[in-house]
C-alpha cells in the first residue's frame, strides 16, 4: 500500500520540537519519520478487545461497531493540539454526509494514551463535539489498557511517538472506515474532509446497505486515491472511454455509410 499524504500529518508543535536542538527535544526527527497510519492489506481490528465506553460501561470493540460500517479515530484525550481539529473536522464532514448516524454509520474514537480516564474522554467530547449534533450524541468514546491500546492500533497500522519531556504524542491525523467485521476499508485524511467522501466511503465499507442507487454509481465514477486520502473522480479513465467510444461509433458510421454506397452503386 501506498504511504498517504494523511499519514504524515503530526502536531506542528512537536514536528517543530523535532528540528530542534536534542537538548529541548522531546522527540527526533527519526522519530517522527515513524509516525504513520498504514494498515496492512486485509486489515483487521480485533472486535474482541475490552474497552470502557465515556459512561465508564465495559465495551467489547465489536460491540461499539456494531453491525458496521464505523468511522473510527485514534485521539489523545489530553492532546493540546491535533486531537480537538481531529474530531471537530470529522463531525462537520460527517454531518454534510446526509447519512443516518447511529443508523447508517457509528463514530468512534478511540483513546491511544492507556493512562487517560473516562472522565477525559468525557472532556475532550464535551469541549470538541457540540453535543446538540446527531453525529455526537450516537459517538462511542474508547477507553483501555496498555494491551488493548497496542493491539487496536498495531492492527491498524497506526504507529505514533510518546514525547515524554512534553507529555504528548507525535501521531498520525487519520480516518479509518471499517465494515461490520472491522476490516478496514478506507484511510481518509481529516484535512480537507468533506461530506461527500465520508459518504462514499461508509456507503463503499456497507457493501450496499447504506446510500442510494446515485451513491454506488459515483462510487463507480470516483477513485480512492490511497496517497491523498481522498475519492478523486476518474474523470481521465471517463473521457478516455468516451472517446474510444465516440471513435468506434464514427468508424462504424462512416463503414456503414461505404458499404451503402457500394451496394447503391451495383444497384
Amino acid at each position: 500500500m501506498k504511504r498517504p499524504a494523511v499519514i504524515i500529518c503530526v502536531s506542528a508543535a512537536l514536528a517543530m520540537a523535532a528540528l530542534a536542538p536534542r537538548a529541548d527535544a522531546g522527540v527526533v526527527t527519526s522519530q517522527i519519520q515513524r509516525v504513520e497510519a498504514v494498515p496492512a492489506a486485509n486489515a483487521t481490528l480485533p472486535l474482541d478487545l475490552g474497552f470502557s465506553d465515556d459512561t465508564g460501561q465495559p465495551i467489547t470493540l465489536g460491540e461499539a461497531i456494531g453491525h458496521g460500517p464505523a468511522v473510527v479515530v485514534f485521539v489523545d484525550y489530553t492532546c493540546r493540539t491535533l486531537c480537538g481539529p481531529i474530531l471537530e473536522l470529522t463531525l462537520a464532514g460527517l454531518s454534510r454526509s446526509g447519512l443516518r448516524p447511529g443508523n447508517d454509520y457509528r463514530l468512534i474514537a478511540i483513546g491511544i494514551d492507556p493512562r487517560d480516564s473516562v472522565a477525559d474522554a468525557q472532556a475532550i467530547r464535551a469541549a470538541r463535539l457540540d453535543q446538540s449534533s446527531p453525529v455526537s450524541r450516537s459517538a462511542i468514546f474508547l477507553t483501555g489498557g496498555d494491551a488493548e491500546v497496542h493491539a487496536v492500533t498495531q492492527a491498524a497500522g497506526f504507529r505514533y511517538v510518546y514525547d515524554a519531556e512534553h507529555d504528548q504524542f507525535a501521531h498520525p491525523a487519520a480516518v479509518y472506515v471499517v465494515d461490520g467485521e472491522g476490516r478496514i476499508g478506507r484511510v481518509l485524511s481529516p484535512l480537507g474532509l468533506d461530506g461527500a467522501d465520508l459518504r462514499l466511503a461508509i456507503v463503499d465499507a456497507a457493501q450496499g446497505s447504506v446510500g442510494t442507487l446515485t451513491d454506488r454509481i459515483h462510487l463507480l465514477c470516483y477513485g480512492y486515491d490511497p496517497v491523498r486520502g481522498i475519492y478523486t473522480e476518474r474523470i481521465t479513465t471517463i473521457l478516455a472511454f468516451a472517446a474510444g467510444m465516440t471513435l468506434v461509433a464514427v468508424l462504424t458510421g462512416i463503414s456503414f455509410l461505404a458499404s451503402l454506397d457500394k451496394k447503391c452503386g451495383r444497384s
